[in-house]
């Protein structure tokens, strides 16, 4: 859609004057504004959950409250995603064109967001003015004291360029994005989560139904727990082997050592097998990074200091992602990459996938792929993960990324309201609806329930049904139990890696990477910078003193491949319908 802003922009002073000035003086035609305004609301922001009027009502706000900061250039960053895309090529265009802001959204890496965000948090010079990151950075942000708590700037300093309109009881991740002091850090700008994949065309065949429960005693169905999912990973891999003249495998994943690795189990693994404590959106005390908090303070990983991370349930969580990786998933699959693997059930080969992102629903639903229908339905569809043997009621089930809107204490206060103005604006009702539709990572209540979403479900494979579930709420990011998101999450691919390689056991790799965790929260209790929230090591006592407390760590189950056990996907979809999370 080409456009031209009719807005007239006046420099300040000519070229001869220099360029020092950061931004030029403006003088706006109120009614080309307005004019631009309809125009985006009529040719791109459609279908919304607003009506035609309360779109413009809501930009004409926008442009009013842009008055101040008009030809001013802001700089915003985020990784590269399907719906951060959609905000730098077409929604900074109409920010422009509605508020006479112009702004640079960089689309670079997720590891490289982190890197520059931290560059201006120990620096103090301002690399950009608002961040896209993950709310998995919350424990890190909300102790450290460089961003902006977003409470009290809506409260105060932003208040000016605080939209009426922003309603953030219809954010359905404010969960995340809120420290243990219960103020709110990050805004929500788009999200997607981590469940199971499965071909349900094969899975609805009678040949392969009964073959599988002549083997398994059991019907072929969406797994309710791991126990299942080997079942059928293992009847797929080794049993069918082939459809349709294509070699099928039950199951699939990565392994290469490589950062991506660690989000692999980051996200929420070890508390998929069961090695937290309950409680939503995280483990209290201990998380699924088997950290320990008492109060708000982290204790530890290790067993010995009250932790989980090298506890019996965290090691069968590694056995088991080594087993099925080796025994039930292509043989290339032990070399790949996150991104490298994203594309491969796609290809039409693969039986189910435990863990697969949401993130990769548009690229599955493209003509011509083998995994899609004529019609162009699916034939595969995504469900609840399943659970581990140590796994309870209560505890967080899998994982969801939050990529959320941060502002750091470093930027100037000017900048900081015209990036707050844009983070607002794609996140807006009048915007929001239509970039779920273009990304498919919605954040809105009021998207997910409206019609748009009702003719859209059924070519999304379960994507609408879940994210209007109460099965959601048990699909968290990281928590605040992480103290220093950056420092810890490095210390994981490589101590996995070394499991996968088989140059340590499963149990040795665990307990290194507990004794890695406690040295490094040992470090920042020393260097005393994170306050009263800041770590406090607990001195160690013998492992059996903690495994045999309630809670987690857990001790070692006799028997930890309990029955399998499935469902249909009609009747989980049912159970959704009527508000039951199964």
């Amino acid at each position: 859609m080409k456009r031209s802003m009719t807005v007239v922009l006046i420099a300040a002073c000519l070229a001869a004057c220099g360029d020092s000035e950061e931004k030029t003086a403006v003088v706006v035609d109120a009614a080309a504004l307005a004019a631009n305004a309809a125009s985006w609301v009529d040719d791109e922001f459609q279908p919304s959950s607003l009506d035609r009027q309360a779109q413009l009502d809501e930009l004409a706000w926008f442009s009013e409250a842009s008055e101040p900061f008009r030809g001013m250039t802001i700089n915003v960053v985020s990784e590269t995603l399907t719906t951060h895309e959609y905000e730098a090529a077409t929604l900074a265009q109409a920010f422009y064109d509605i508020t006479g802001i112009r702004v640079v959204h960089d689309l670079i890496q997720e590891g490289d967001v982190i890197e520059k965000l931290q560059t201006q948090m120990q620096s103090g010079e301002n690399v950009y003015d608002a961040y896209v990151n993950d709310s998995d950075l919350i424990g890190t942000h909300s102790r450290y004291g460089y961003v902006v708590p977003l409470s009290d700037f809506i409260a105060g300093e932003g208040a000016d360029v605080t939209s009426p309109t922003l309603d953030l009881q219809d954010f359905i991740g404010l969960s995340f994005t809120t420290g243990p002091d219960g103020k709110l850090y990050q805004l929500p700008d788009q999200q997607f989560a981590n469940l199971y994949w499965f071909r349900e065309d094969w899975f609805q065949r009678e040949d392969l139904k009964d073959a599988f429960n002549e083997i398994y005693g059991y019907e072929l169905g969406v797994p309710v727990n791991w126990s299942a999912y080997e079942d059928i990973a293992e009847f797929f891999t080794e049993h069918v082997q082939e459809i349709d003249g294509q070699r099928v495998y039950g199951h699939m994943d990565y392994g290469k050592k490589d950062p991506s690795l660690g989000w692999r189990f980051t996200d929420a693994w070890l508390s998929m097998a069961g090695a937290g404590d309950a409680g939503i959106p995280n483990g209290l005390p201990v998380d699924e990074w088997g950290i320990r908090v008492e109060g708000c303070r982290p204790v530890g990983s290790s067993v010995t200091r009250g932790g989980a991370a090298n506890g019996p349930a965290a090691v069968y969580a590694l056995t088991r992602y080594i087993d099925w990786l080796k025994r039930f998933a292509p043989p290339e699959a032990a070399g790949m990459t996150f991104s490298e693997a994203g594309p491969v059930p796609a290809q039409g080969h693969i039986a189910q996938q435990i863990f697969w992102y949401t993130t990769f629903t548009a690229d599955m639903i493209q003509e011509d792929l083998a995994v899609v229908n004529e019609d162009g339905t699916p034939k595969w569809r995504m469900a609840p993960s399943p659970h581990g043997p140590y796994w309870s009621e209560g505890m967080k089930l899998g994982y969801q990324d939050t990529g959320a809107w941060t502002f750091l204490s470093s930027t100037p206060l000017e900048r900081r309201k015209a990036a707050w103005l844009y983070a607002q604006f794609v996140t807006s009702k009048t915007v929001s609806l239509r970039k779920t539709i273009v990304g498919l990572t919605p954040i809105r209540e009021s998207d997910l329930n409206s019609p748009a979403m009702d003719e859209m479900a059924p070519k999304l494979g379960g994507l609408v049904e879940f994210y209007r579930s109460p099965a959601r709420t048990a699909w968290t990011p990281t928590g605040t139990n992480v103290p220093d998101y950056p420092k810890l999450a490095q210390l994981w691919w490589a101590n996995v890696a070394a499991a996968v390689s088989g140059e340590r056991t499963p149990q040795q790799a665990m307990d290194d990477l507990a004794a890695a965790q406690d040295d490094i929260l040992a470090r920042l209790e020393r260097h005393g910078v994170l306050g009263e929230c800041g770590p406090q090591l607990a001195p160690e006592k013998d492992a059996s003193y903690w495994l045999s407390q309630p809670g987690a760590p857990k001790p070692k189950l006799e028997n930890e491949k309990p029955q399998g056990e499935t469902v249909s996907y009609d009747a989980l979809i049912q159970a959704w319908r009527e508000g039951r999370a199964r």
